[in-house]
């Protein structure tokens, strides 16, 4: 297993009475998309601050590369690149000397901040528009810029809190497509904070469920799924060319077979839950008893059906 570069122990923050993050442990491992998934104002962005060293908590601690982020704030700095929900750049300056700015403020040369700035700014496909100024840029341009600013100053591990806020679909995917990229490319360890899902779902390879400021679990999705919805991991939906009566004759001799748990039926559409996926046995048992199918759907619990569950039990 990899060595883990982030590590939160017991990490709580109040404001005034009011505690927005309680008791957080967590480890997050080298070279790993982690996506800490929450609605607003579960407490996310508190915990980021506190990782970066710009809050301190009221207990626990933050360790992100062994060093302290709350006495060692400057090694972590130099380690972390870091993109909040909103970006500001000077809108006079072209994408080019907005970066070539931001890298000589951490510590670059000025030969190196150049040739890394149109490094950077072609790895995220603004290479073209790198001498048109920000102030015309786009909000997904102004994501892209934000990405290459922080990844100017070749940062171990990238943290990106509601990175995509406000950017259309197609900018979405090409974003998160480029941040899973980059990820395994350069082995980069990224912490991507969202309340969108399915976002989170398509570059994440774990999750960590926040909420009221609890992390309410954590792993990898396909894990989780199994776990909470052991019972029925699968559920297959067989569409027939004439509807089944009610009570359905064949229903024991299929409670019978291996795996599957349950059986009901929906617009006179069986209904099976398995705890593995058989489709093709289910479709076979359907062909024997003589039915015409016309459909089969299987789905299987994903990322929204786990968050659903866990608000439930809140």
């Amino acid at each position: 297993m990899k060595e883990s570069v982030i590590t939160l122990e017991g990490l709580t923050k109040y404001y005034g009475s009011t505690k927005v993050v309680d008791h957080l442990d967590l480890k997050i491992r080298k070279g790993e998309v982690f996506g800490l998934l929450g609605p607003n104002g579960a407490g996310k962005t508190t915990t980021i601050l506190m990782m970066l060293g710009l809050t301190e908590p009221t207990s626990g601690k933050a360790y992100v590369c062994n060093h302290n982020a709350s006495t060692h704030p400057i090694p972590v700095k130099k380690i972390v690149g870091y993109m909040p929900d909103s970006i500001g750049f000077y809108d006079n300056l072209t994408a080019f000397e907005n970066l070539v700015y931001i890298g000589k403020l951490n510590g670059l040369k000025k030969i190196e901040v150049e040739e890394q700035a149109h490094n950077m700014l072609k790895l995220v496909g603004l290479g073209d528009d790198a001498h048109k100024k920000t102030g015309a840029y786009s909000r997904g341009m102004k994501q892209r810029l934000g990405l290459a600013e922080v990844l100017i100053k070749r940062p171990e591990i990238i943290i990106l809190d509601e990175p995509t806020l406000g950017i259309d679909p197609s900018g979405v995917n090409e974003f998160l497509e480029l941040i899973r990229r980059l990820s395994i490319q350069q082995q980069l360890t990224v912490l991507l904070s969202s309340h969108h899902l399915n976002q989170v779902q398509r570059v994440c390879d774990r999750i960590g469920i926040f909420v009221k400021g609890q992390l309410l679990v954590k792993g990898a999705i396909d894990k989780l799924s199994k776990n909470l919805f052991a019972d029925a991991s699968y559920a297959i939906k067989v569409t027939l060319k004439n509807p089944i009566s009610k009570p359905w004759k064949h229903e024991q001799e299929l409670l019978q077979m291996k795996n599957v748990q349950k059986i009901t039926i929906d617009e006179d559409r069986p209904n099976v839950s398995c705890g593995a996926n058989i489709t093709p046995a289910i479709v076979r048992f359907f062909v024997e008893k003589g039915y015409d199918i016309m459909g089969v759907q299987k789905k299987e619990y994903g990322l929204e059906d786990i968050y659903q569950k866990y608000f439930e039990h809140q």
